[in-house]
């Protein structure tokens, strides 16, 4: 596939789609190359998406911004202060931290095959119903019981693996460690906001490491301009902004089966597509 000049109604369409699904258990990256290939009859590019998570991930970050120094301060502190290491928060920021090894280590030798063979349509499309089907019986039987003062390192282990399948479009970050937190046992609201901040260290990381590969005209893709990227970047922040608040109220109250269903609908529908020779995988 040859570069093609990304203009700028593409530019807005897709920061849209990253910052409306970039926190939901849906698939940001599915959900890019499913728009990007159906409107566009082109594939946005893995690194155009991990560079747009960038600007989701610094939604993150203000978000969650007195927590997140919190947990900074505290981990510093804990590195002289014997006392400091036995409260929570000094192991939660050390469970975020390896928690993002997996994704960080397979994300660095896998580099080539994530932005090529992965992002076949066929594959989104069975991830999506899969890893979609995996969270509905993660809501169903997981007890549910365990709050964030009661996360364990195993917890931040399982699901940093759990965020690493990520990596394949279509099985969804926030959705791969949600589904491993329910079924750990922990409740919603601990899970997704675990799922959060385990999100920072890796995206922003990957971000960076693709940042010279958005701009590369040797690669595959649709070729953004620097305004270009920088404003997906930064609107895709402020829908994810959005999103952010809306999600941590809504799983206070409501299951997780309404994006499963989405998955499966989608992902249905990305066959159908495909079968009939609309998309082309």
């Amino acid at each position: 596939m040859e570069w093609v000049s990304l203009t700028w109604l593409q530019a807005v369409v897709l920061a849209l789609v990253q910052g409306l699904t970039e926190f939901l258990p849906v698939s940001s990256s599915g959900h890019l190359r499913v728009v990007s290939q159906l409107l566009f009859d082109a594939d946005a590019g893995a690194s155009f998406t991990a560079v747009t998570q960038i600007g989701t991930e610094l939604a993150v970050v203000i978000y969650f911004f007195a927590d997140i120094a919190r947990l900074i301060t505290t981990w510093f502190r804990g590195m002289v202060d014997p006392e400091v290491r036995r409260t929570q928060d000094y192991r939660l920021a050390w469970y975020v931290i390896v928690g993002s090894i997996p994704i960080g280590v397979l994300g660095f030798f896998f580099q080539d095959l994530i932005r090529g063979a992965l992002r076949s349509l066929w594959i989104t499309a069975t991830t999506l119903i899969v890893f979609g089907l995996l969270l509905g019986l993660a809501e169903r039987y997981g007890p549910q019981l365990r709050k964030q003062a009661e996360l364990r390192l195993s917890d931040g282990v399982l699901m940093g693996c759990a965020q690493a399948l990520a990596l394949v479009p279509g099985v969804s970050r926030s959705g791969g460690t949600i589904t491993a937190g329910l079924s750990l046992g922990l409740d919603r609201p601990t899970a997704v906001r675990f799922s959060f901040l385990l999100a920072i260290p890796a995206v922003f990381a990957a971000g960076l490491l693709e940042l010279g590969h958005v701009f590369d005209p040797g690669g595959p893709g649709l070729q953004p301009s620097g305004a270009q990227m920088l404003v997906a970047t930064v609107l895709a922040g402020l829908v994810g902004y959005a999103c952010i608040a809306w999600l941590l109220k809504y799983v206070e109250k409501h299951s997780v089966y309404l994006f499963v269903w989405w998955r499966v609908l989608v992902g249905l529908a990305v066959y159908l597509l495909l079968g009939f020779g609309v998309l082309q995988a």
